[in-house]
């Protein structure tokens, strides 16, 4: 069996333009006017591998928003901070059959949000992280971040501009609804923690850092709450499409309409890929198409 660090540049390549002719299938996001001016060509791999090794292809000098991506770490953050029991005391475990941002499927589960990785759980999560309001949330984050995995993400004030300008009635309705039900105390302050936190932007080769902390043992992280979150990424990181890839790929995955994507191969290394059009879920077709044929060429799937 071949292994990831095995990959040559020109395997590579010949993946990705494979990768490129699915993309055209997608959309680039339009809700939000910063997030439509993404080129749709544009498609940017980088692997980072357990012995050390990196491989880069593409546009990998484009800079993107990691929107929902970021709903992974902040989980991972606050079981980090304040432990399992706290935090599935505010959210569930449960696969989620409905459109990530569903306010229907919250009123039917009492405003107890099924899972992190969907809008309601992830709202919730960032009502609450640590600091006196959503800049400093933000910024501690962010720091807590780049200090562990290495990376240099920042924060994109003009993404941030765009998403407040556009402001999602869906998150809205959301947020209001999980105050109403008393599981958000202050549902402002959580909201713009929330859209803060989305617009943390980087390079695919910082996505593919952070996706090290989650892909084999360090003394910097809880070895219990990398499974946790490469569990929530397996049963829900691509929404209602989870089950159907996690058979297809076999990979701990979450994408994010920015048209970012990282996939965790558990011991071996970790895979980030940056491609804008999206399928009507709300998932990179590219990113997907490529991690698709990769784990297939590799056998890399963690079900054997």
């Amino acid at each position: 069996m071949k292994t990831l660090d095995r990959l040559t540049t020109i395997e590579l390549s010949a993946l990705v333009q494979q990768a490129k002719t699915q993309a055209k299938q997608g959309q680039v996001a339009d809700r939000i006017p910063q997030l439509a001016k993404a080129n749709p060509g544009w498609f940017a791999v980088h692997i980072c591998c357990e012995s050390g090794k990196t491989i880069s292809f593409g546009d990998t000098a484009c800079v993107f928003p990691l929107m929902s991506v970021i709903k992974t770490f902040s989980l991972l953050y606050l079981l980090e901070h304040l432990g399992a029991e706290k935090v599935f005391g505010w959210v569930g475990m449960e696969p989620s059959d409905a459109p990530f941002n569903s306010l229907e499927q919250l009123i039917t589960d009492r405003g107890y949000p099924r899972n992190p990785m969907i809008n309601s759980g992830a709202i919730t999560l960032a009502g609450k992280l640590p600091g006196r309001d959503a800049s400093v949330r933000t910024l501690l984050f962010c720091q807590w971040l780049n200090q562990l995995a290495g990376c240099q993400l920042n924060l994109d004030k003009a993404m941030l501009a765009s998403v407040r300008l556009t402001r999602s009635k869906a998150n809205e309705a959301i947020a209001n609804y999980l105050a109403e039900t008393g599981h958000l105390e202050n549902w402002e302050t959580a909201l713009d923690t929330y859209e803060q936190i989305c617009c943390i932007s980087g390079r695919v080769e910082d996505l593919a850092l952070l996706g090290k902390l989650l892909a084999y043992e360090s003394d910097c992280l809880s070895v219990q709450n990398r499974r946790i979150v490469n569990a929530l990424m397996s049963t829900c990181g691509l929404y209602e499409a989870s089950a159907q890839f996690a058979v297809k790929i076999g990979l701990p995955m979450k994408s994010g309409i920015g048209g970012g994507l990282i996939a965790i191969v558990p011991g071996e290394g970790a895979i980030a890929c940056y491609s804008p059009p999206l399928d009507d879920i709300g998932n990179s077709v590219g990113a997907i198409a490529f991690v698709e044929v990769l784990a297939q060429e590799l056998r890399l799937s963690i079900f054997g």
